[in-house]
């Protein structure tokens, strides 16, 4: 057991119909559904705001990563899709949880880099929402952490806001050290 699955933010804000949704954020949920089993360790990763959250702005920018209210800490917006599979032995890292901290990566701020060494897991495999944002931080963190990660490519969205943000996000984490692959390839590297 040295695998992780690590499903980043697929909250129901995220989907479509939330208040910050990414096109076809929902549409990953089946894939990730089948790459669950296959993992005795998944991570789920999630915004849990505050209400005063330091990136909520009543006039969002986004592209000065300013942004909606959303994920609200116990709120229906910050809970899971519905239709996400938990593994028997799932973890939940909350992120973003202090009112003065951003945090796009599930690494930031909490113990999961320390929890993940303590399994004996030194292969990370990320999917989840958003590309361009917490799956692109969370990804380079997990690397400078000493993982393995791959990107299972077809199981991430991204926002692309501003345009450009998606392909410059996988770039990023390709010239890191990421691999991609996609969910039909995770079964032999497992």
């Amino acid at each position: 057991m040295d695998n992780a699955l690590i499903v980043v933010d697929l909250q129901n804000d995220f989907c479509p119909d939330g208040v910050l949704p990414v096109a076809d954020g929902d549409k990953i949920v089946p894939i990730i559904n089948n790459l669950i089993p296959l993992f005795e360790v998944v991570i789920y990763t999630r915004d849990w705001h505050p209400e005063n959250h330091i990136s909520f702005a009543a006039s969002p920018q986004f592209t000065d990563k300013s942004w909606p209210v959303h994920c609200v800490a116990n709120t229906h917006g910050a809970d899971f899709h519905p239709d996400l599979f938990f593994n028997l032995n799932a973890v939940v890292i909350d992120k973003g949880t202090e009112p003065d901290i951003e945090a796009y990566s599930g690494f930031e701020g909490t113990n999961l880099a320390k929890n993940l060494h303590k399994l004996g897991i030194n292969t990370v495999f990320i999917t989840g929402l958003a590309t361009d944002y917490c799956v692109k931080a969370t990804a380079l963190d997990a690397v400078k952490e000493g993982f393995k990660v791959y990107l299972v490519a077809d199981a991430v969205k991204g926002v692309d806001n501003p345009p450009g943000t998606v392909a410059n996000a996988l770039t990023e984490m390709k010239q890191a050290g990421v691999i991609a692959i996609n969910a039909a390839e995770v079964r032999q590297y497992v």
